[in-house]
């Protein structure tokens, strides 16, 4: 890999992991563009711990805030004191819960998935389909946007189904933030809950992913260059930009509108097979 190809795919990375548009997908038909056909596990892992970060840094509010009310939670509970009132009133106890709970399934099916990992990330045609599904999934998500009912709160249900989604998103072409946001909303979130649920719950996804790449890429005896610094770098910045225009598409009824690209981008990679 050149460092012009890594620092353009650490940028498609970092944009594509938090536009509804598949960085998965995205990234497989990069590589393919530029003909990289060796294994690639220390630039993959390297340029999603950089969108990772960018999470972190957008949410450290939320997350420090989850993390100080677990640290209490157990620290009453290993002193005997009462704890029943943390776990009724505490909100930040009950979202941690609920991200524990929404990736217990994103877990198995991730770890089924990667059984056919030779599959899924080779295909040119289950990217294009999964992306024309993504656009239908984001365009569906449009009626769903100002519902006058969106008064449920994130539920032990919700988070199930949303786990699911996301553990689905391993596919190619799939959408992890777009999914997992209209899986939401289509639950009865109100968007922002949605999305703000839909980021925190990527936090234990990404970062387990990356775990076992890790053993993988040590048994390997496979290294990280310099190349792939720079790209992370690359995919942290562009994260960051990426995250915020989402945030702002969600929040103002307006994150529909990359379904035309998702189906552009889909048929133009199917017709690229047939013809």
């Amino acid at each position: 890999m050149e460092l012009y190809q890594g620092i353009i795919l650490g940028i498609i990375q970092g944009l594509t992991e938090f536009l509804p548009v598949s960085s998965s997908g995205h990234l497989v038909l990069g590589q393919i563009f530029f003909g990289i056909t060796q294994s690639q596990l220390p630039f993959d892992i390297s340029v999603h711990m950089g969108t990772l970060l960018a999470v972190l840094v957008i949410y450290s509010s939320d997350i420090w805030a989850m993390l100080s009310s677990v640290f209490r939670f157990f620290l009453k509970a290993v002193s005997f004191k009462p704890i029943s009132h943390l776990v009724n009133e505490d909100e930040n106890l009950h979202l941690a819960g609920l991200i524990v709970i929404g990736s217990v399934p994103t877990a198995i099916i991730g770890l089924v998935l990667k059984q056919f990992e030779h599959v899924l990330f080779t295909s040119e045609v289950l990217v294009g389909f999964m992306l024309i599904l993504t656009g239908t999934i984001l365009w569906v998500s449009r009626n769903y946007y100002f519902s006058e009912n969106k008064t449920k709160g994130l539920g032990i249900k919700n988070a199930v189904f949303i786990g699911v989604s996301q553990g689905l998103a391993v596919i190619p072409g799939i959408s992890r933030s777009g999914t997992t946001i209209a899986v939401g909303m289509f639950l009865g979130l109100d968007r922002h809950t949605a999305a703000k649920f839909s980021f925190l719950l990527s936090i234990p996804a990404i970062l387990g992913a990356q775990i076992l790449s890790v053993k993988d890429m040590i048994d390997s005896g496979l290294t990280i260059d310099s190349i792939t610094i720079y790209a992370t770098i690359a995919s942290f910045i562009t994260g960051l930009i990426a995250l915020k225009i989402l945030l702002t598409l969600v929040h103002s009824g307006r994150f529909h509108l990359f379904a035309p690209y998702c189906w552009l981008a889909g048929s133009l990679v199917l017709l690229s097979k047939i013809i």
